[in-house]
């Protein structure tokens, strides 16, 4: 058995390593692009043995190979992931989220590049970017740690580029019937031409739906639309900022939440445009809107609470173990001592002259004389527990979740006895009998 064979041996025995691998990845991307309101057809595949051989044994004719290894070195696309955009304009916050989420291998490849074309061409050829990534650790539970080892190409193209590369690269790299024609080639350039045109094209109806989305009196018809108007409003009200669909968040849940409160029209969105901050790393756009959304009201926690039950977990936070409804239960607990906690100090601002506070911070309890550092510091991680139950994607354990509403419900008898000290006992008015 000669070195290829070899290699072709191997990886047969794992090509459900490298399926797995990538379909992972695919599930992940395509979760984070929807909640993000990016139009994409995400897909995976993991090399076919059969045009895997192929492919080796044509690179050995200018590559030496010593070692099974150093095929594997030089394959990079055993595991493949292609994004295929509605509207190629997004195609960098595509790479943002990408590089948000998973571990880089190396820079990312982009096409066209300067390396003369395979023929001679009027049009530019392949627009796209390739992204060579590793799933971190972060994203898996212990069975699925191996798949860290998993090398995955994403490929990053309009649906438009993706058809016509698959074309060419068929007809070009792969000629089943021999090689072409120069007419043969030059209807491949035409054909580019039109994909290039197509893109252009695609760009334009992407200016024109975000034109029709701004208009007021609407409601807005599914989050891609709400997407689109809340990066429009923000960048208006954040000018000079590089605001990008990767700041956007969740928006998926700020969707379903709007419309369940009847607030899904751009003028509603509008009310909540001001008090936005430019620290998306900490805080997304979406989650700052929730958030003020459910400060306006408290009771808004029980529809968010409900909207949060349908939000289905990625596969690598789903665990079979895990009772919902006791989960459920816990959640609704914090919640419900976190509404308690809120109003009481919403009531001492209110005494104080504060107009209003928002979400109460450690910026807003550092004013208040009372409460100690080391209150305003247990304050402050339960917030940032807060802020991951409501908007994180993993869901944290049962048990946890009670004790954080002990510690919770410590906080607030605490700074009831810090803020409403028990009134001091009256003297007596009689003097005391001889």
């Amino acid at each position: 058995m000669d070195l290829i064979s070899q290699f072709i041996s191997r990886y047969r025995k794992e090509y459900d390593f490298y399926e797995q691998a990538c379909r992972m990845t695919s599930q992940v991307l395509d979760s984070n692009l929807q909640s993000a309101g990016i139009r994409a057809i995400v897909t995976s595949r993991a090399k076919n043995p059969q045009r895997l051989e192929t492919k080796v044994r044509q690179r050995a004719k200018s590559h030496t190979y010593s070692s099974v290894e150093d095929i594997y070195d030089d394959i990079v696309d055993l595991a493949g992931v292609r994004v295929a955009l509605y509207f190629p304009a997004e195609r960098g916050e595509v790479g943002r989220i990408i590089r948000a989420l998973f571990v880089p291998v190396v820079e990312p490849k982009e096409f066209p590049t300067t390396s003369k074309p395979t023929y001679e061409k009027r049009f530019s050829g392949y627009w796209a970017t390739h992204y060579r990534v590793r799933l971190p650790e972060t994203l898996l539970n212990e069975s699925q740690k191996r798949y860290t080892e998993a090398r995955i190409e994403i490929q990053v193209a309009s649906v438009l580029m993706h058809a016509w590369s698959e074309v060419e690269h068929d007809l070009v790299y792969k000629p089943l019937q021999g090689k072409l024609s120069g007419e043969e080639y030059a209807i491949l350039d035409e054909l580019n031409g039109l994909v290039l045109a197509g893109e252009i094209a695609l760009e334009r109806l992407q200016r024109a739906g975000d034109n029709r989305i701004s208009l007021h009196d609407r409601e807005y018809t599914n989050h891609y639309d709400l997407a689109s108007s809340l990066l429009e409003m923000s960048r208006a009200k954040l000018a000079g900022l590089d605001i990008h669909d990767s700041a956007i968040g969740r928006v998926d849940l700020l969707f379903q939440l709007l419309r369940d409160l009847g607030l899904n029209k751009p003028e509603d969105l509008a009310r909540y445009i001001d008090a936005l901050h430019a620290d998306f790393e900490k805080r997304p756009l979406a989650e700052q809107v929730i958030d003020q959304v459910l400060s306006e009201d408290l009771s808004r926690y029980a529809t968010y609470e409900h909207v949060r039950a349908f939000d289905v977990p990625s596969f690598a936070m789903t665990s079979i173990d895990v009772p919902r409804a006791s989960q459920s239960e816990a959640i609704g607990q914090f919640i419900s001592e976190w509404i308690d906690y809120e109003r009481m100090l919403r009531a001492v601002a209110a005494k104080r002259g504060y107009k209003s506070i928002g979400m109460p911070s450690g910026r807003f309890l550092s004013t208040i004389s009372e409460i100690t550092p080391s209150l305003i510091e247990a304050a402050e991680r339960l917030r940032h527990f807060r802020n991951q139950l409501v908007h994180g994607i993993e869901v944290p354990d049962t048990d946890y979740i009670r004790s954080q509403a002990a510690d919770l419900r410590k906080l607030v008898e605490s700074m009831h006895k810090a803020l409403l000290p028990p009134p001091k006992p009256r003297r007596s008015s009689k003097k005391a009998s001889v």
